[in-house]
């Protein structure tokens, strides 16, 4: 870990330093903002005390990220195009990583601090395109290619849909309750249990239920957006410090031979279907003598670039055998080959068991760039279950007493917490960032409309409100951070 800070000069590695810090800061407000949409219901319906409840969740929360894998972190990432990663210097890379960082903890904590559930999510990644969107201005290249436009739609629908799922599918659950266990006590609040037979606590199999789906979101909070924070300080090590992390130093000879030989086999894929291929992708072009300055993906360069990454990675049994500069231009190559083929597998007509190879190739190819060390996710794991236990307090009052102008049944806290465990996980699964506050949120508004219990027009607003502003404020604001530091620091 520490060895990243050598032949560092004493400013640069302090800028280091404090953008880890930074990062883990963020991790930690993140941890004590979302934590109540794991715990509010388990404290509202009584299934368990409020710090027990808080400290389970920071646990689960923990593990979550140690299992969670590293398809959310690359999400995150590949936010920004390839060219701006990879052709960023040092000081662009800090200034970069401070704007986004700075923008994304002060709305975090301007939220938290008035109590509205606003999702980290849309903050992290409001702050990533408006980094994109400034870069793209000042330096003239098209806004559509600052940013890593489809991703970035992929991203958004997931954050549009989920909260959507969330209310309809908890609506709907709850509704099935009501029907098949129509007289049951779960449909009682504590308050209502206590007048009708003296206990407040959930039944036993119910309250089991509750502490497990409970645990259940803590465990995919932790998978999701603790792979952001995985995500983000990559991004801190590859735009600081490129030469130790533009690939994984510790990739074996066998790891770096599936990667040679899953871009000679992409190449194979293309000369297969090339009768095919050429009326709809140009995948070919006489190669340049020279590198440009600035390195940009180009389809056309697919061919050539296959040639390349076999002749570099021909020999080489260890990344260390290459120089810095080789290694910056063996990623760049990988991830413009990868882009390629992601291009290609979403075209019509070629046959699935050909799809189904290609994405197979994928996966080799980026084997060796997608990776994250392991103090890296010990770390964002600590921040994120550290900050879980404290700081709970004004989100989980908005959740369990301002969104519905009832109290919360046990029935309700059930669908809710099942709802978003399962929509959040799937989430997790499929390498899509989501909000673990708007799925909660709405899975809650989803029950009490169901429940017929109305709902604080006041609270809806609000909660509303951040949803929209959250991703124009933090664009604004970490493009004019950028801005700002690109002009005092790079200029």
């Amino acid at each position: 870990m520490l060895e990243m800070f050598n032949g560092l000069s004493f400013e640069l590695g302090l800028g280091l330093a404090v953008a880890l810090i930074f990062v883990l800061a963020y991790e930690f407000i993140n941890g004590f903002h979302d934590t109540a949409n794991a715990v509010a219901t388990v404290i509202y319906t009584k299934a368990m005390p409020p710090h027990m409840a808080v400290v389970a969740s920071g646990i689960f929360n923990c593990a979550g990220v140690l299992a969670g894998g590293l398809g959310v972190a690359y999400a995150i990432v590949h936010l920004l195009p390839v060219d701006l990663l990879l052709n960023v210097a040092s000081a662009h890379g800090l200034v970069m990583v401070f704007a986004l960082l700075s923008s994304a903890i002060f709305w975090n904590l301007g939220t938290w601090y008035f109590g509205i559930p606003a999702s980290s999510s849309h903050t992290l990644i409001g702050a990533i395109l408006g980094v994109g969107l400034a870069n793209s201005l000042m330096t003239g290249v098209e806004i559509s290619k600052g940013i890593n436009v489809q991703k970035a739609i992929d991203i958004m629908l997931s954050l549009i849909v989920s909260p959507l799922v969330g209310l309809l599918v908890a609506g709907g659950l709850l509704l099935l309750l009501k029907k098949y266990f129509a007289t049951s006590k779960i449909h009682k609040t504590p308050e209502e249990r206590q007048t009708w037979d003296g206990k407040k606590r959930p039944p036993f199999w119910t309250r089991f239920t509750l502490i497990a789906s409970a645990m259940g979101v803590s465990f995919v909070h932790g998978s999701n957006d603790g792979q952001k924070g995985i995500g983000m300080i990559m991004l801190v090590l590859i735009g600081i410090v490129p030469g130790q992390f533009v690939l994984n130093m510790e990739s074996t000879s066998y790891q770096i031979g599936r990667t040679k030989d899953a871009a000679l086999h992409m190449g194979d894929f293309y000369q297969r279907n090339s009768v095919y291929l050429d009326q709809m992708i140009d995948l070919k072009k006489v190669p340049n003598a020279e590198m440009p300055q600035v390195f940009k993906c180009d389809s056309k360069d697919s061919m050539s670039s296959i040639a390349t990454v076999a002749n570099l990675l021909g020999s080489t049994e260890h990344y260390n055998q290459l120089d810095v500069e080789k290694r910056r231009e063996v990623r760049r190559l990988l991830l413009c080959l990868d882009d390629t083929a992601k291009k290609v597998s979403k075209l019509p007509g070629i046959p699935a068991s050909e799809i189904s190879d290609l994405n197979k190739l994928r996966k080799d190819l980026t084997l060796t760039t997608e990776y994250a060390p392991t103090w890296v996710i010990f770390a964002v794991a600590l921040a994120l279950g550290g900050g879980t236990m404290i700081g709970w307090r004004r989100i989980v009052l908005t959740v369990g007493e301002k969104i519905g102008q009832k109290g919360m049944t046990y029935s309700q806290g059930m669908a809710a917490q099942i709802t978003a465990a399962s929509a959040i996980g799937l989430a997790s699964m499929s390498g899509l960032p989501v909000s673990t506050t708007h799925v909660l949120s709405s899975a809650v508004a989803g029950t009490m409309v169901a429940n017929r219990s109305g709902l604080q027009s006041g609270t809806v607003k609000n909660i509303v409100l951040a949803w929209v502003l959250t991703l124009p404020v933090t664009i604004a604001l970490s493009a004019g951070l950028f801005w700002f530091g690109t002009f005092i620091f790079v200029n």
